[in-house]
């Protein structure tokens, strides 16, 4: 391979990047999207960001309303996305059980898959208890180690590649201190005790989460059952409560897992 190859593979790679930077953040949050604003979310400059995102609506991954000049995602993904769903869906599996964490503890609950170094949150269910935390919605991502699924699924990794992951990312600059290394590992530790994590308002102070780890099959955790809500609500003997529901709720779709 000669040194143009080289390069052409290399721009290659950083325009696939990029595509896959774009259609996350029109995930991320409910559209629709100015270009400056998917710009800023991916670092792209606002010319480069209209160009792939013209080509995207160009073959049908992205939608246009060229009234408002807004972005969304577009048909072509859900028909990509219904064709995966068969191998990495599990939302039907689970939809019940997320169901039965809002009913029995009051939150609002949660399902969220691992995507890479990501937890990514597919199901929300409101609880009866009028006081919500809105920290999480359905498409929202979060790095591993931050927020209570991504801590959950973290915390069940096998030890070798959780190290991996703590010696290669660095989540305090953006996140603060209390995601150092040294303060995950401490936490981690002390989810892999009880078998789930407590995320005392570390994102938005007040809003408190918990998680369980889902295991697939081969019996890695691959997704997490969660709760959120205000602080009072995380209080003392509840922290059991809830996180016995969770733990039992996680239990019965890892056990549908293994069976199907």
């Amino acid at each position: 391979m000669d040194d143009a190859e080289v390069a052409m593979g290399t721009d290659g790679a950083q325009v696939v990047g990029r595509i896959g930077a774009l259609l996350r953040a029109l995930s991320a949050e409910e559209g629709p999207h100015t270009t400056s604003r998917l710009a800023a979310a991916t670092s792209l400059t606002r010319p480069t960001a209209h160009r792939l995102l013209a080509a995207l609506a160009d073959e049908g991954f992205v939608d246009r309303d060229a009234g408002r000049g807004t972005w969304m995602l577009g048909p072509e993904l859900y028909v990509m996305g219904a064709l995966a769903a068969d191998r990495y869906d599990i939302t039907e599996l689970a939809r019940d059980a997320v169901r039965e964490v809002a009913r029995a503890t009051g939150e609002s609950a949660f399902l969220s898959a691992r995507r890479g170094d990501e937890s990514v949150c597919l199901l929300r269910e409101e609880g009866a208890f009028p006081l919500r935390s809105h920290v999480l919605h359905e498409g929202i991502r979060f790095p591993l180690g931050v927020a209570s699924a991504g801590l959950a699924i973290l915390a069940m990794l096998p030890e070798p590649e959780r190290e991996s992951y703590l010696r290669r990312v660095d989540l305090a600059p953006a996140w603060g201190a209390s995601h150092s290394a040294e303060a995950l590992r401490t936490r981690l530790a002390a989810a892999r005790e009880v078998g789930y994590v407590v995320n005392p308002g570390l994102i938005v102070e007040g809003s408190w989460g918990m998680a369980a780890a889902i295991f697939d099959a081969q019996g890695r955790a691959a997704w997490a059952l969660s709760a959120t809500g205000v602080e009072a609500r995380f209080a003392g003997e509840r922290q059991g409560e809830i996180g016995r529901v969770l733990l039992e709720q996680a239990h019965v779709v890892t056990q549908r897992l293994r069976a199907g």
